[in-house]
Order: structure tokens, then sequence, then C-alpha cells
């Protein structure tokens, strides 16, 4: 994909402008409406960023949060608890503009009975499957209900039964009368309130009857006074649905714009709800919270700013036709935020002790470490050094490769991070054989790294920590959720698609002194390592745990 300017227009943008300008609206009003059903994710993201950041751009424009809380069996108060603190956490709020559908209930049965009085609606009694069979496709026309030509007064005496409790669940509905012949099937007579014997949320057993997201949905944007209601593509074929119903009901505001743009797709992962909650339930993810995960807080526990979902958000842009972005952008995001704002610190995730014979035994010094070399303002750090240290295992080899620039013995120089040259005299083995001790010998007059004499460094520059003031920590290394790149795609199973290796978990990790009190949410680029967040559930003083957000390397390539 080609990436665009943040500050570019998009359609959406321009059709807001055109409306300010002919004088239709003196600002926009917009909404972000999610379902109380679940967590929020990357997808939701992209909505909350195009609602709200419009909100932020037009001078006397807002955007409204309201929760289209109109099916009890699958809404919870913990999920309106947790869509909050994910709009907050991006950066956004809607002030005193927070709004329930089920507070507008009364009025939804209201409008309800206007349509049943209009002739416009109708109690149907069939079963689903007669229903069904008579609905028709896009080459047949659908047959009308025996129950569509009912009297006004059967059916306000039918509706109020379904009101009052009186019809079992699915023995009963309300249609819509508008043309079962009509080529979009959205308008062949579609259901606007069913039967659910279910406590709400919100309104707890007041209501049996519970209108349908495209009864409801219109009716709150026209009583908010939304200007410009913005929602996917998938809605596209329902916009004539919603212009009725709008239509047909009597509100005291103008007539809402739908605008639809396409969802956002990113590879290697799923978004439907049903399939996440899927994964959460059948055990195959540790919650809606895991790190791998495409939910906010998932995302946010993962070591995700909102910084970077808010750039990747504007970056994307807005547009009409599908797209699929790559996961790596994302991570690409993320890593440019954290280049610039991260402190480093220095880990070993698998250690191998390094003995510097030379060096005094029982002696120590402090050197001196950069926090953050693209912030000068960062300052500097003091690191314990001594004769005993952890290095990577990778960083050693008792027989070299081609090319390899580390430590072997009688191998070149190599230089200890903001500390000594060192030179690898020798390894220790146990009695399996395998290495456990690396030897080296240390110039004492190459302090910070320097020699003395000035000759060059042929080896590389090797990260470390102090074996005396080593902290233990459990580190756990994320890669992608899915191995498949389009799990959704075709009739793919998506579990069958799910990456046996998306988790790698790291015991005994040797961490700089200076994260021995490291607490979530901080954030640190691990020299050489990738950048690492403290777990926001598991890690606790004495037992830390760390999660690589995203690793240094980064392979997304900006205009493919």
């Amino acid at each position: 994909m080609s990436l665009q300017s943040a500050e570019r227009r998009d359609f959406i943008r321009d059709m807001i402008s055109d409306d300010l300008a002919s004088g239709k609206h003196q600002a926009p009003v917009t909404r972000f409406p999610p379902e109380p059903n679940g967590y929020l994710h990357i997808g939701h993201a992209k909505s909350i960023c195009l609602n709200f950041g419009i909100a932020q751009e037009f001078p006397g424009a807002r955007c409204h949060l309201r929760f289209d809380d109109t099916n009890p069996s699958k809404e919870d108060q913990e999920y309106v608890d947790s869509i909050q603190e994910d709009i907050h956490w991006l950066g956004f709020d809607w002030g005193d503009n927070l709004f329930f559908a089920s507070d507008m209930f009364d009025f939804f049965y209201e409008c309800a009975v206007s349509l049943i009085n209009q002739g416009l609606a109708y109690v149907d009694e069939q079963t689903v499957e007669e229903i069904r069979a008579q609905r028709g496709n896009v080459n047949v026309p659908g047959q009308e209900s025996p129950y569509r030509n009912r009297s006004a007064e059967e059916n306000l005496k039918r509706f109020q039964a379904m009101k009052n409790g009186e019809i079992p669940e699915g023995k009963a509905i309300l249609r819509a009368k508008i043309d079962m012949a009509s080529s979009n099937m959205n308008m062949r007579d579609p259901v606007l309130y069913r039967i659910m014997f279910a406590e709400h949320h919100n309104t707890g057993n007041k209501w049996c009857i519970y209108p349908m997201y495209d009864f409801a949905h219109p009716i709150e944007d026209a009583l908010e006074g939304i200007t410009h209601s913005l929602c996917s593509l998938e809605f596209e074929n329902h916009r004539p649905l919603y212009d009725w119903v709008v239509s047909n009901v009597s509100i005291p505001y103008h007539k809402p714009r739908q605008i639809e743009f396409s969802r956002l797709g990113i590879d290697h992962t799923v978004m439907s709800k049903r399939k996440l909650r899927q994964l959460v339930e059948e055990g195959r993810v540790s919650g809606w919270d895991d790190p791998r995960m495409p939910t906010l807080c998932g995302l946010r526990r993962r070591g995700y700013t909102p910084v970077s979902i808010r750039n990747f958000c504007d970056r994307i842009g807005v547009a009409k036709s599908a797209n699929v972005v790559e996961y790596g952008f994302l991570e690409h995001c993320l890593r440019e935020d954290l280049n610039e704002h991260a402190q480093r610190a220095m880990a070993v995730l698998r250690p191998i002790k390094l003995t510097i014979t030379n060096y005094p035994e029982g002696e120590s010094e402090l050197v001196e470490v950069e926090n953050n070399p693209n912030d000068p303002a960062a300052g500097t750090r003091p690191v314990s050094f001594s004769k005993h240290l952890y290095i990577e295992q990778e960083d050693f080899l008792e027989t070299p490769v081609p090319k390899y620039k580390r430590l072997y013995p009688a191998g070149p120089e190599c230089r200890l991070k903001c500390a000594y040259l060192i030179k690898c005299i020798c390894c220790g083995k146990d009695e399996a054989g395998n290495v456990v001790e690396v030897l080296a010998e240390y110039d004492p007059d190459s302090r910070g790294g320097n020699p003395a004499d000035g000759r060059k460094v042929k080896g590389a520059t090797i990260h470390w920590v102090d074996a005396a003031t080593a902290v233990d920590a459990q580190v756990r290394l994320y890669d992608n959720l899915f191995a498949d790149e389009a799990p959704d795609a075709g009739d793919k199973n998506f579990l069958d698609c799910l990456n046996p290796n998306s988790l790698e978990v790291l015991e005994g990790c040797k961490l700089e002194a200076s994260l021995a009190q490291a607490q979530a949410p901080a954030q640190y680029q691990f020299l050489r390592l990738g950048y690492f967040c403290v777990d926001s559930k598991d890690s606790k003083p004495g037992a830390l745990v760390f999660n690589r957000a995203v690793s240094l390397k980064d392979g997304f390539k900006p205009g493919k």
C-alpha cells in the first residue's frame, strides 16, 4: 500500500466541508456507536480516530459516544467500562455527550406505534422458517406475509401483547411494511422489534421487546442531531432503510447523512468479535487482553502507545475500496514512536557468564550509559561493572562462522557497551560439554570503549549486565497470532491458521539493576534486542515480567 501524508484530505472530510460551505450545517456532529458486546479492537480504532478526529479538526464540532445496547443477551457493563477506558487511552473524550440506546427505549416504542398507526408496520406471527422461505432472493421477489394486511388496531393490540410479555419469545416480531419485491433485500419488510426475555444491563427487566439495530440507529442519530453518520461499507445497502426510518418517524431534527467507508483489514489477523470471543472462551489465548490479540487492551498490554495507533490510523486514511494493511506497518508506527521516546536499558535474554580474568576480584565501578541517544536531554545513568558479567549466548561461538565478529577464542577485540574493550581467551564447559562461561581479558586503558592508543576495534559492540547486581525477569516474546496472512479468507477454518510459535517465554533473563522497580506501563528499548514493556497484569516487584512489543528490525517498506 502507498502512504499518504497525515494532513491529506479524504472524501469524508471533503463531503463535510461541502456541507458546511453550502450552509447545510454550522459544524459537524459525529458519533462513535459501539455495541457493548465485546472489547474494542484495532479496527474500531480507525472509526474512533476518524469520528473524534473530525470533531477536533472542525471549529464547533463534537463527537458523541453512544452505546447501541439493544441486544441484552450479548451485552454487559464490563464492555461499557472497557470501551470508555480504551477511548480515553487513545486520547479522546466525549465530554457531556454520552448516550445509551437503552435510555431511548420508550421513544423507540412510540416510534413503532406511530409506524403501525400509519400502516407502515405490522406484527408477523409466522415461524422463522416461514418468513425465510417467503423472503426470496436477489432474483426472486419475496412473498407477502399473511399478517401483512392486518388492521392498525389489531397490530397495536398484538404489539402491546408483545410488550406485556404475553407472547412467547420467537412467536412474533414487528416488521416494517415497505416492499417485498425490492431489489434491496434490506427493504423487504425488515424486522423492527423482537421478543427477548433477558435482563438488560441498564434497564433490567423493564422490557421484553427490543428494537433492531437498523431501526434504533437512525432514530438515535436524528435525535442526537448527528450531521454525518460514518459507518463501514457493509451498511451501504442499509442506507435506504436508514433513510426510510428517519423519514417516517416524527423527529424534530434534520435528517443525518450516512457516509460509508471501508473497514480496516490487517494481515495475519481476525477482527470478528465472534471469532475473538471464541479464541478467549476456548482458552487459545489468555484473555481479551492477551498481547497477541488485536484488541486495544491487548495492544496496550503488548506495549503499543496511543500515539502509534493514532498515527497508524491517520496514515492509512479512509477510502471506499477494501484494503488489507500489512501488520508490519502497525509495527512500523510503534517503532517510530518508541525509537524517539523509549528509555534504553541493557538486558540479556539468554545469558551466559562472562568472566574478565584480569579485572580485580571483588571490585566494581560505575559506567555512564545514555538513556536515549535521540534525546540528549534524557541524560545518562550509572550502570555497575565488575569482573563477572552476563552476555547473550549468541555473542560467543567456540568455532566461529565466516564474518562472525563477536567473541571467540583468539578472535578480534570487542567493545562492551560504554565500558571496556575485551578479547576472548577461552571458554569453560560443564560435564556435558556445554559452554557455561566465556573467559576474556580487558584493556584497562579503554574505559568508555575507546582505546587510549586510538586503535581500530574490529569486533562488534556487545551489551552486558553485571552479574552482581543483575535483576531476574521473565520475558515474553510475541509473534503473529496467525501464521497464515489471510486466516479469514475463503473457506479456511481460522483456528487451523493459528501460529504455534506466537509466544515464547524466557525464564531467568538478566536485567540491569535500574529496572528492579520498573512498573507498567514503563517501556524500554533493550539494546540490540527490541522494545519491551512491563506486563500490566503479571509483573510484580521481585517477579518482573516484560513483554516484547516489537523487534528492532523493521521489515516494512513504505511505498510498496
